[in-house]
């Protein structure tokens, strides 16, 4: 079972960038994405429904902002639209697809880097959702979530974490918080578990400002976070940087667990 993330920072961005040429030669079979920045009356055929993939969706509200989409290789048996808070679901941020037993959930935890104000509803968004994550691994269901968790959860996760440790995205409360959905609540984060040692290889954004993307001056901000039993079967994992669809990069997992 392949499955890859990836923020889009615009769906029709990306496809302009030849996002879904290069999504028909991956043979994924699930394909979770953040930021679709789109409703649905933007949505081509294309988007809604790739050749091979059944499309579903979580759009924000407003305009041009945020919202998730999982693409399936078969239909879901149920889907889950947001987490059942008024605030946090009006800005498309949740969307859960189950098959069986699994279930894949697409993820885009707020940014805090534009102010004091947004951080607040990031840390309330974490606090609220932190019972959420308990409750889904306590259900005896696999599952898997991936997305843009905001979050460079430890040192080796970015390039200049001297400079970043009083800003969004690094905070001592953010790396905690993370911490605690690993260490205490036991969720695995898939990509640490191939590859423990990895540093520079392991950046998933960089900042459009400079040249971040040329110096690779990155962070680790895109996760699949699995329940223990999946996370056992993943067998190779990678971020994929030959052409650039976003200011992130697609991470791509590839599990024995079948689908």
């Amino acid at each position: 079972m392949r499955i890859i993330s990836l923020n889009l920072n615009g769906i029709r961005s990306a496809a302009s960038k030849g996002f879904y040429h290069w999504l028909a030669e991956q043979q994924a079979d699930l394909v979770c994405l953040q930021e679709i920045k789109a409703q649905a009356a933007n949505m081509t055929e294309q988007m809604l429904n790739p050749d091979g993939y059944s499309g579903y969706f979580h759009y924000a509200e407003k305009k041009g902002y945020s919202g998730v989409g999982i693409y399936s290789k078969r239909p879901a048996d149920e889907v889950i639209e947001g987490l059942g808070h008024d605030d946090i679901d009006a800005e498309g941020r949740y969307l859960e697809a189950r098959f069986g037993n699994l279930s894949v959930i697409s993820l885009y935890l707020p940014s805090g880097s534009s102010g004091e104000d947004r951080q607040a509803v990031k840390f309330s968004v974490m606090q609220r959702f932190y019972p959420h994550l308990s409750a889904l691994k306590a259900s005896g269901r696999e599952v898997v979530i991936c997305g843009d968790w905001n979050i460079a959860h430890q040192q080796a996760d970015l390039k200049n974490w001297r400079g970043n440790q009083k800003n969004s995205g690094f905070l001592p409360e953010e790396r905690a918080w993370f911490g605690q959905v690993l260490n205490d609540q036991g969720w695995v984060d898939v990509y640490r578990r191939l590859h423990p040692d990895a540093t520079d290889a392991c950046y998933t954004w960089w900042s459009n400002r400079g040249q971040a993307w040329a110096k690779n001056v990155g962070w680790r901000i895109d996760y699949q976070i699995a329940t223990p039993n999946l996370a056992g079967t993943a067998q190779s994992t990678r971020v994929y940087k030959d052409q650039r669809f976003s200011d992130h990069a697609p991470l791509i997992i590839d599990y024995a667990q079948g689908f």
